[in-house]
């Protein structure tokens, strides 16, 4: 199963400055949701993550 983070983060897009907004089960609803909420600005940059639920790996 796939589920889709949504994160607004700098315009560099750094991980230390990623702020977690929701979970959601299709890119399409994350993106609406950014959109709904405001995040995209000229300063701030929004990030929609892809990872996969239930899926064990081993390194």
């Amino acid at each position: 199963m796939k589920l889709y983070i949504l994160y607004q983060t700098d315009m560099w897009k750094s991980k230390a400055s990623r702020v977690c907004f929701g979970i959601f089960d299709s890119r399409i609803k994350a993106i609406d949701s950014a959109k709904y909420n405001g995040l995209y600005c000229s300063c701030a940059k929004v990030v929609v993550e892809e990872v996969t639920l239930n899926q064990f790996e081993e390194n």
